[in-house]
């Protein structure tokens, strides 16, 4: 128990990079937002919320209202799943339109948001099946604990990679459209794996499947453009996703 007595506070740390990433996105356009992105990105916020909050709680003495937010929490994470399975719709909706006014979407082409749609649906049933997996194991604190943890790893990239994406944007804006817009996402890639290693050398998890799960969740998502590319896979997603 002692040895996550200041997890709370490293939990600060995905929250705050989460929060930067997602800033402009969500708060630059705060009014013209549909109420599923409102909804989409307060459960996701409440949810790393809840995971600064409830390891407090639970090497704190606090016990009792641990285990009631828990019960809670679970709810909680099934709303950021069925949210974030709500918004899918919206990739195809953007890929239907950069094909069409091409000259408004620059270097993004429908391939590039096929393929968010293609690796977010597994962020989402990894971050779904990590949180099942912390049920399953809440009798075990270092298995209940990690499963927890690593979720924000699985779902930080969307939030964190649009933040990054921005400012390379803006800092290759005069080879605008001509930029390529997939080292942005490498670089998200690298910078959470090494957030997922760094976690888990600290907590002693580096051979535990959650950190397994995560890592291959992250580079899985680095072949975000031969998926987006592929007839298949965009076939596929068409036939399941309606715009």
């Amino acid at each position: 128990m002692d040895r996550y007595k200041s997890l709370y506070k490293w939990m600060i740390i995905p929250m705050v990079f989460m929060q930067f990433g997602i800033f402009r996105d969500y708060w630059g356009d705060f009014t013209e937002n549909g109420w599923a992105v409102h909804v989409h990105y307060w459960t996701g916020t409440i949810w790393y919320l809840y995971l600064i909050i409830q390891p407090y709680y639970a090497t704190h003495g606090k016990l009792e209202k641990h285990r009631t937010n828990g019960i809670i929490g679970m709810f909680l994470a099934g709303g950021v799943c069925i949210t974030a399975f709500s918004m899918l719709f919206r990739d195809i909706t953007n890929a239907n339109d950069s094909a069409q006014y091409r000259d408004n979407f620059g270097p993004f082409e429908p391939w590039f948001f096929i393929g968010v749609a293609a690796v977010e649906i597994v962020m989402i049933l990894a971050f779904g099946y990590a949180v099942i997996m912390s049920i399953i194991k809440r009798k075990s604190l270092e298995d209940h604990a990690w499963w927890l943890i690593t979720t924000v790893f699985l779902i930080m990239m969307p939030a964190l990679g649009r933040g990054i994406q921005n400012i390379y944007v803006l800092i290759h804006l005069e080879e605008w459209p001509a930029i390529d817009i997939m080292t942005p996402v490498y670089f998200t890639q690298a910078l959470i794996i090494g957030m997922i290693l760094l976690a888990a050398w600290k907590y002693k998890k580096l051979k535990h499947p959650a950190t397994y799960l995560a890592i291959f969740v992250n580079i899985y998502t680095c072949f975000l453009e031969p998926l987006g590319r592929s007839p298949a896979v965009e076939a596929f997603l068409r036939a399941v996703i309606k715009d």
